[in-house]
């Protein structure tokens, strides 16, 4: 149940929302836990990846006040959006097995570049910038062996990449760099594809796999217990203090009970973390995305296929609230403590306070309305 308050709280709260908006320093694409506060005249870009009704897929971007700012055609649909940390550009990566990531000026809409995977390989969702924004890592499939890669793309040049590493496994999707700007987090997602169907499911082995960017080296790897091998490790986040949250998705009996979220921190074994029965149940085995709110305490982890939204307390480790959000996916989080918005496959955005119980929607004109968005949002700030 949402405690929706009165038309004055409400009211109260909308404007709340801006405000926060326009502060924001957190790229939720990043895995930065801060970012560069917005100076005086910023505006914030909200960008996904979106479909019409017509079939057409784009990237769109939005203001803290829901006016539409960029709408970029794209050749097939897309997953993840990420912000480079001081130029205005976006990457938004095609959805696995992906054949192309775009490269948009944020503050124009021009395609900048587009990259496509070497011969043999494809994208598999997720790309980030590096620290010094000179380059772009994405993960990849390599199709004859079927295992997992990591490459770095100089931004500058057009050509093969620069840095090839291993990313340890079978199925690399979401990747993120640790606080200390040098290791690369890589979530193996264990399922070897041929298309988008599965081909390994009795074998998978997903993992999770921390890489020194400079050298290549896995430094340490996380597999699940035997018993778990069928939770494929996608999603994720990261906060200040290392520990990151993992969205799971069971591919696995539908009668089977799972926990679906899990917790790690250098040096131990992944903690499953368990949602009350019923919570769990509604969560229908399959999570879509993980954020971190601005303090890192509090996590959000998306079940689209439950219409949820959960909410994961650090400190104690432990299930905190779940709230209602039909098709709900894309998360990114404000400048404020335990602060989200949220994004549906129905064409909704929400804030979403956590420690409130509340929830309101944005106001969006017909033409994002009507859009399904995808998986993933981010956050930028543009000078205007």
């Amino acid at each position: 149940m949402y405690s929706w308050g009165s038309i004055a709280v409400m009211e109260t709260n909308r404007r709340k929302l801006l405000q926060l908006l326009a502060g924001a320093p957190l790229l939720a694409a990043l895995p930065t836990p801060a970012f560069a506060t917005s100076s005086t005249g910023d505006q914030l870009l909200i960008a996904s990846a979106a479909d019409d009704a017509q079939g057409n897929h784009w990237l769109i971007a939005m203001n803290e006040m829901g006016e539409e700012r960029l709408r970029h055609p794209l050749p097939d649909r897309a997953h993840h959006v990420a912000a480079h940390p001081n130029r205005p550009l976006l990457a938004v990566v095609a959805r696995r097995p992906g054949y192309y990531i775009d490269l948009v000026a944020s503050d124009t809409g021009e395609l900048v570049r587009r990259i496509e995977p070497q011969e043999g390989r494809h994208f598999y969702g997720h790309a980030i910038f590096t620290p010094d924004g000179q380059g772009l890592l994405a993960t990849e499939m390599d199709v004859a062996s079927g295992q997992g890669r990591v490459t770095l793309r100089s931004l500058d040049q057009a050509g093969a990449p620069s840095k090839d590493m291993s990313s340890g496994g079978i199925g690399p999707h979401e990747l993120l760099l640790a606080p200390d700007q040098r290791t690369l987090i890589v979530a193996n997602g264990g399922i070897l594809t041929d298309g988008r169907d599965k081909l390994n499911i009795e074998t998978m082995q997903p993992s999770l796999a921390y890489i020194d960017l400079e050298s290549g080296e896995i430094t340490e790897q996380r597999f699940l217990a035997e018993q778990d091998h069928q939770l494929s490790i996608r999603h994720m986040d990261v906060n200040a203090l290392g520990e990151v949250i993992i969205a799971l998705q069971y591919q696995g009996d539908l009668d089977d009970d799972k926990a679906l979220v899990a917790l790690h921190r250098r040096g131990q074994q992944i903690k499953l973390l368990r949602a009350p029965d019923a919570v769990n149940r509604e969560m229908t085995q399959y999570c879509g995305s993980a954020r971190f709110d601005n303090s890192g305490r509090i996590a959000a982890v998306s079940a689209p296929r439950g219409n949820l939204i959960t909410f994961w307390d650090m400190e104690t480790d432990s299930f905190l609230t779940s709230m209602r959000a039909t098709d709900g996916c894309g998360l990114a989080a404000t400048s404020e403590d335990a602060s989200f918005i949220a994004s549906t496959g129905r064409g909704n955005c929400y804030a979403l306070y956590p420690l409130e119980d509340y929830r309101e929607a944005m106001m969006l004109p017909p033409g994002l309305s009507s859009l399904a968005w995808d998986n993933h949002m981010a956050i930028k700030a543009l000078t205007s």
